[in-house]
């Protein structure tokens, strides 16, 4: 009875408030109220707009992510009008050279990657006699293997929070061979990319504004939204440019004495090793060096290292972190690591499958139950993922059928890859005011650009930085898509951009004779 009578009141005072509503004006808002027996104190705090910019999360609209930022959505309407009328501007394409997406740039995917993958998401294909001839013998033992781990035989299935126990297995077997020391499949938790796991460990780490990550500058913004978005500091160490973009371990020093004079509690050291956007890979001593440190400070120490395969000089190898850390004599429980790979970069380039995994080492039992409950939040990463990465990790090795056409996919894409470095690298130290350190690895080059007086004040007066001053233009004359420095952060009052390696060989010399054009008439345009 009671029910019955609560819901006729509530209809008899909706179309009381209807009937009332429908002969006054908005500013009449209480007294229809008033007349629908409604408090009028209800209606006066409500809005017709119950989301503003000013309401939402703070932390929200404090992180800046420069790489997809306003230069990209300008390009992106460029692009639209180019499709619309082709003659629109000076150029007849917009060559993306702001993020590391190599196969929206023309890069084929890795063949016995994408058969395994295809046999696994359609099994039916494994029964018919046509396979045979379309798909390496490696392919599909590979992939009945794989199917065999998965629940269901589905990719379509949840699994694990942390990932098919067959494919950890795989990646595990994969950090061994690398390192020369062994892995636990129970250290590595599969995720989205390696961005859900950097959240993930900003999440767990930060407790409040006063919880500090150290983070180099430049750095890849990821970082420094994701402790935007959790409310944390982001404390700053310094690159040195003239060193190649060294790390020097008296510069930690110095930011973490002077994170701790403002009671900032310092929580972890995040290393990009090959860097981003740097390019650059840290040397063996130096490594060694940074693990003495974390160490020394009780650090979390962050790896970044999804550019592992990405090395394009021969006096310099990549090291993982955790090897380093084995080799000096510290076993698990001396050192909290946590190291990041991804699918998306390497010579691989599958950033739209979306997979990668953090291996998770040096934690105590009770803070790796909470990681664990942190990663079953997102029940689990997308199996596709999953597969990928425990193929980049373990893929056909000499003697296998696949193992030659691997090999010549894998040494074309990273030996291309150095021949683009090195041309835009000279390219751009031949500009009049330009100086680029040398791409040791990953995938960009991140030159320092010197402006003319002139051009500073142009961008004062447009209200934007200077960097991005000059990327805007260089985009509108050229259809060159770069991200201004200021989004990585840099040294104050120098000016860089990153521009990546990534467009096809055959487009580099367009992006040379472009942006050489651009940047002589810039100069001239804008000399004191």
């Amino acid at each position: 009875m009671m029910r019955r009578f609560v819901a006729g009141r509530a209809r008899n005072l909706i179309a009381s408030l209807q009937r009332s509503l429908s002969s006054q004006s908005p500013r009449n808002f209480s007294s229809a109220a008033a007349a629908a027996d409604i408090d009028p104190s209800i209606m006066s705090s409500s809005s017709t707009t119950p989301v503003t910019a000013e309401t939402l999360n703070p932390k929200v609209l404090k992180c800046q992510y420069a790489v997809r930022g306003e230069i990209v959505t300008h390009a992106q309407r460029l692009q639209q009008e180019l499709q619309s009328k082709p003659s629109s501007h000076p150029f007849n394409e917009i060559l993306y050279c702001n993020i590391g997406n190599p196969q929206s740039l023309g890069q084929q995917p890795i063949t016995f990657f994408r058969e395994v993958l295809a046999l696994c998401d359609h099994p039916a294909l494994l029964n018919k006699s046509e396979t045979q001839g379309l798909f390496s013998a490696d392919a599909i033992q590979r992939a009945q293997q794989i199917l065999d781990q998965i629940p269901g035989r589905a990719t379509g299935a949840y699994s694990h929070s942390q990932g098919i126990k067959g494919l950890r297995d795989a990646i595990a077997a994969g950090i061994a061979a690398r390192d020369g020391f062994p892995a636990d499949p129970n250290d590595i938790f599969l995720t989205d990319g390696a961005s859900p796991g950097v959240h993930m460990m900003m999440q767990l780490l930060i407790r409040s504004e006063k919880d500090g990550i150290l983070c180099p500058i430049p750095q890849y913004p990821l970082y420094s939204a994701s402790i935007a978005l959790h409310g944390g500091a982001l404390v700053p160490y310094y690159l040195d440019e003239a060193a190649g973009w060294g790390l020097e371990i008296s510069e930690l020093k110095k930011q973490l004495l002077d994170a701790k004079s403002k009671g900032i509690v310092v929580r972890a050291l995040v290393v990009i090793n090959p860097g981003n956007p740097t390019g650059q890979v840290l040397a063996e001593g130096n490594q060694r060096e940074i693990v003495e440190f974390c160490k020394k400070e009780g650090l979390v120490l962050l790896a970044d290292e999804v550019y592992q395969e990405n090395v394009y000089v021969a006096d310099k190898k990549f090291h993982s972190f955790k090897k380093i850390s084995r080799s000096m004599g510290y076993g698990e429980a001396d050192i909290s690591l946590v190291s990041f790979q991804s699918i998306s970069k390497g010579f691989y380039g599958e950033c739209g499958k979306r997979g990668g995994y953090m291996e998770v080492t040096g934690f105590s039992a009770d803070v790796r139950e909470q990681i664990y409950k942190v990663a079953s939040v997102n029940l689990c990463s997308n199996i596709s993922g999953q597969i990928l990465a425990s193929l980049v990790m373990n893929p056909p090795k000499v003697g296998d059928k696949s193992f030659e056409s691997f090999s010549s996919e894998k040494n074309g894409i990273l030996l291309s890859l150095a021949r683009r470095a090195k041309i835009l690298e000279d390219a751009f130290n031949n500009l009049e005011g330009v100086t680029c350190n040398k791409a040791e690895g990953a995938m960009y080059l991140f030159p320092r650009i010197r402006l003319p007086r002139k051009a500073i004040e142009a961008a004062e007066a447009a209200k934007t930085a200077p960097d991005a001053f000059y990327a805007h233009h260089l985009l509108d004359a050229t259809g060159i898509v770069v991200v201004p420095g200021t989004g990585f952060g840099q040294v104050p009052g120098t000016w860089h951009f990153r521009c990546t390696i990534l467009p096809q060989e055959d487009k580099i010399p367009a992006v040379v004779s472009r942006l050489t054009a651009f940047h002589q008439a810039f100069m001239a345009e804008f000399r004191d």
